[in-house]
């Protein structure tokens, strides 16, 4: 069984080869509320980490700030060397400080992300140095629950998409042509690409 509401299956179905993910897959998305700055660090914790080692140096971390979710002041409180003694590098402590001095500057924990749209999200955290794109869109999908995001730069959505509708242009092509197939999934794509990372197995046997 799945949460997802039936009139998004239904539509996702239009469309032949997204059908059959949809048929095999149940899928179950975690709708709890979550808070936009701390997701904002795990997620820049855990580049280029496995699952446990992202969550184990994110914990050392939160310890060094004696709470259970870190705030923008307790953030600004730490040196980068105190930082890197939880295991981040210098460049994700600095940026994860760019992100405390941000959020403290725009007191963004104390706004209504429901205000704003995925755009204007988007144009304002990639003003953070160290946060990019994709991040964002993340924060968008998982965080924030919006259901038409679509992560074009995303390596497995790129590659599932080109697999299961078998694209062979490239460059600027290729890009236009990952858009023209997701545009059917409007105004879901974001649930239509958590089936593609639901899937890539699948995927990747030709189904």
């Amino acid at each position: 069984m799945t949460n997802i509401p039936p009139k998004i299956i239904q539509h996702l179905r239009t469309d032949e080869k997204l059908r059959v993910l949809t048929e095999t897959i149940h899928l179950q998305i975690d709708y709890s509320q979550k808070p936009v700055f701390d997701q904002l660090i795990k997620s820049v914790v855990s580049q280029q980490l496995s699952t446990s080692a992202a969550a184990t140096i994110y914990n050392r971390f939160a310890s060094l700030l004696d709470r259970q979710l870190p705030s923008e002041q307790a953030i600004l409180m730490l040196d980068i060397d105190k930082m890197r003694s939880a295991g981040l590098s210098a460049q994700k402590a600095a940026y994860i400080r760019n992100i405390a001095e941000y959020f403290s500057e725009k007191k963004l924990s104390t706004i209504d992300w429901n205000n704003f749209t995925d755009d204007e999200i988007i144009r304002m955290l990639t003003a953070i140095k160290g946060v990019g794109t994709w991040t964002v869109q993340m924060l968008l999908m998982f965080t924030l629950h919006r259901e038409d995001v679509f992560p074009a730069d995303d390596l497995v959505i790129r590659k599932s998409i080109i697999q299961l509708y078998g694209l062979t242009s490239e460059k600027k092509q290729l890009t236009e042509d990952l858009h023209l197939v997701a545009d059917a999934w409007r105004p879901y794509r974001s649930i239509a690409c958590r089936y593609l990372w639901a899937g890539k197995d699948q995927i990747n046997s030709k189904l």
